[in-house]
């Protein structure tokens, strides 16, 4: 089995993550893929405006019609703060031996991927993948080709990624938008869109 982790806030989630989730899956052929919304991130604050399972219903909304996917609670379940090597244990125990386990990240998840807690079990258990979101700048491209080298040698294990033109939008400018009673169609799912105005989030 080829088995994705895609985790994060998904504060709330949106077209991008959908898109991100979609690529991965098909670039990296995965069979099953765990969408896995964070409980407490040890590195920031989630932004307010929505409850740990709030984001977890608005991840089910968002990937009702894909195949293979799980929203998994996990993180959410788990108490203390959500560390990324104890999601990999823990799906790494439900799985065969011989199962392969991709986490997707973005670009400054990748740059600072060896200050993560554990990094060497990270790459123990998984293979890292990222998904750029930014566009063409030759010093962030001499910055990732230098850490990807240097996690090569460091890890033995190559960082793959996901090619493709990103959708340009992000949680932090859904919640701008509808603070500021502007239209979010198209920005997340309709089912989300949906569900955010008849809960009353982010207002």
């Amino acid at each position: 089995m080829r088995i994705g982790i895609y985790g994060g806030s998904f504060s709330p989630v949106h077209s991008g993550h959908v898109a991100a989730a979609k690529a991965f899956m098909e670039q990296m052929w995965l069979d099953l893929l765990y969408i896995v919304p964070a409980g407490i991130p040890p590195h920031k604050q989630i932004a307010g405006g929505a409850d740990a399972w709030q984001r977890l219903k608005m991840c089910e909304l968002a990937f009702a019609d894909m195949e293979g996917v799980v929203i998994s609670d996990m993180e959410i379940r788990r108490e203390g703060p959500s560390y990324t090597v104890d999601t990999l244990r823990q799906i790494s125990h439900m799985c065969d031996e011989d199962s392969r386990l991709f986490l997707l990240m973005g670009t400054d998840m990748l740059l600072t991927l060896d200050r993560w807690v554990q990094p060497e079990e990270i790459f123990r258990l998984s293979y890292p993948v990222y998904m750029r979101r930014e566009g063409n700048d030759p010093i962030l491209d001499s910055r990732i080709v230098a850490k990807i080298g240097e996690y090569q040698q460091k890890y033995g294990k190559v960082v793959r990624r996901i090619v493709g033109d990103p959708v340009v939008v992000s949680s932090t400018q859904v919640r701008r938008a509808i603070a500021e009673g502007r239209s979010i169609d198209g920005m997340v799912p309709p089912a989300v869109a949906a569900y955010i105005r008849d809960h009353n989030l982010y207002v």
